[in-house]
């Protein structure tokens, strides 16, 4: 197999020049197809097949050579030296890994946020996530406060019609009332939504209070939904913005110094507490220091099903990007929580090594240097967001894999496969075996690129991994049993990519229902009192 060295092709340009992807032809990429249209593509994907040949399987529990056959848009066979049946496309996975599609079960395309919208869409940004080898993102919903779940799922919906990716969604609980706990249970029981969002920071926006998650993670208990929680003290993070812009810092610096670890820390305590009370499950994303590892792993340790998430950028990047006298170079490193003290990077490998972190994502919000210069005068007025879900896989590779970090099982587990059975998805994803969707990696070890914003795919002109070298690319992807990237160049179809519906009540939810009745409140038997009230 050929090695792709150095920088590959750019394809895409600034948001304001637009994208030079590639389309396939007969795709109608402003506009619904037409009902024959759409017919014609599932029966043209029908009859199409590609054949892996010559690499080497890996899952998370096992490596083994073999030829991967696909069809239907599934895996139809594995073994070796399967015959290609006429006119399958054949792929070349000499010395290469056959591995489950990554899924980034955190991103943000086209987000409202901070008073403008992230440069990324839906397209572009699944686009770019399958040149890195995510074949499936878990984006957010996020209501308003007041507004309707159900109203908000379906613009989101409109949304992520462009997706030439498979897509899912979380749904975030920003408000309360009896209306968002019954359509809690709608979009769980008829959309396939199995997760809610809970956003303890950004007061007087999105910020819900202790009283809020309790009830949600009450309610997702009851519809086997999985609660996630974005972890920081908002209260505290509001005073000491506050307290900051008091004293003259309106710069980048300010935004790590409002959020230090210790309110991540203080937060994911609370949150596991609260879980904890109502017997939930619970999902804490972006982790990004030792303060909230650690209330993850006390809570393991005493028998809590509690999951934790590191982002790939936290494992690389460190603080001191904040006290960079480029205003827009530190500026575009604004992301909550913020980059920490190198010592912190270290906990994170330890987790993912460990088990006490299970997943790794991206949190990809894109905002461009006009945006991020919003918060010129303020950084509490800086749009919050990196990107990275083009790079997320060569980094941990790079950086794990190569480095004795994480083993490729490891790999598999930490980029696809803890996910899907999170999310209740798995084997239909996060596994190499007959009958799991056809959404695969052919991952060449050795080749290498430098990550760049000049020829990355990502629609935003920053990039937190700027020059970084990596050994470990994405060679090939195959969707939906179609090859849409190989060679450096991608061949996607607009509103090609599928929502995934994920089932509630994944198999955690067994042994947690166990465990509860067998604690569950009783009342005190007593023996007939000769007691009379006066």
């Amino acid at each position: 197999m050929a090695r792709a060295q150095g920088s590959q092709p750019r394809l895409a340009a600034s948001r304001s020049a637009g994208l030079g992807l590639t389309e396939r032809s007969g795709s109608a990429p402003d506009k619904t197809p037409p009902a024959d249209a759409a017919l014609n593509r599932r029966e043209a994907r029908a009859t199409m097949s590609t054949l892996i040949r010559g690499g080497t399987v890996v899952n998370h529990d096992h490596t083994y050579r073999a030829d991967v056959y696909c069809a239907d848009g599934v895996i139809k066979a594995i073994g070796e030296n399967l015959d290609a049946p006429s006119g399958a496309k054949v792929v070349d996975a000499g010395g290469a890994y056959v591995m489950p599609g990554g899924i980034d079960p955190h991103t943000h395309m086209e987000l409202p946020f901070m008073g403008t919208v992230a440069s990324e869409d839906f397209f572009t940004g699944t686009a770019a996530g399958l040149a890195g080898g995510n074949t499936l993102i878990i984006d957010f919903v996020i209501p308003a406060p007041q507004q309707s779940l159900i109203e908000a799922y379906r613009q989101w919906q409109d949304k992520a019609a462009k997706t030439c990716g498979d897509y899912s969604f979380h749904v975030a609980v920003t408000w309360w009332d009896e209306s968002v706990e019954e359509e809690m249970g709608v979009l769980a029981r008829e959309h396939g939504v199995n997760s809610f969002k809970h956003f303890m920071a950004y007061k007087n926006a999105i910020m819900v209070e202790d009283d809020v998650l309790m009830k949600s993670f009450r309610r997702c208990l009851e519809l086997g939904a999985v609660p996630t929680v974005h972890a920081e003290n908002g209260e505290v993070v509001y005073l000491m913005q506050k307290a900051l812009l008091e004293a003259g810092i309106t710069g980048p610096e300010g935004h790590s110094m409002s959020r230090p670890a210790s309110v991540e820390g203080e937060a994911a305590n609370r949150a596991i507490a609260i879980a904890g009370m109502v017997g939930s499950p619970l999902y804490i994303v972006h982790v990004s220091c030792k303060d909230a590892l650690e209330a993850i792993a006390r809570a393991r340790t005493m028998g809590q099903r509690v999951y934790g998430e590191v982002l790939a950028q936290h494992l690389i990047v460190d603080d001191s990007v904040y006290r960079d006298k480029d205003w827009l170079q530190a500026a575009g490193h604004v992301m909550s929580p913020p980059f920490r003290p190198k010592e912190h990077q270290d906990a994170l490998w330890a987790g993912l090594m460990n088990g006490t972190a299970q997943t790794t994502a991206t949190d990809h919000c894109c905002f461009c240097a006009d945006q991020k210069a919003m918060g010129k005068d303020d950084f509490t007025r800086i749009p919050n967001g990196t990107a990275g879900v083009e790079d997320r896989m060569a980094v941990l590779w790079s950086e794990g894999v190569r480095k004795g970090r994480l083993t490729p099982q490891e790999f598999v587990a930490v980029t696809s496969a803890n996910c899907a059975q999170i999310f209740n998805i798995y084997p239909r994803r996060g596994r190499v075996e007959v009958g799991a969707d056809a959404a695969l990696v052919v991952w060449d070890p050795e080749g290498t690129r430098t990550i760049s914003a000049k020829t990355h795919h990502m629609n935003v002109d920053f990039n937190v991994f700027e020059g970084l070298e990596v050994t470990g690319i994405c060679a090939a992807t195959i969707s939906q049993g179609e090859v849409v990237w190989e060679n450096g160049q991608l061949n996607v179809e607009k509103g090609k990519g599928q929502y995934i519906h994920r089932p509630t009540f994944p198999v955690m939810f067994d042994a947690v229902k166990r465990r509860n009745e067998i604690g569950k409140p009783r009342p005190v038997e007593r023996e007939p009192s000769s007691f009379v009230t006066p």
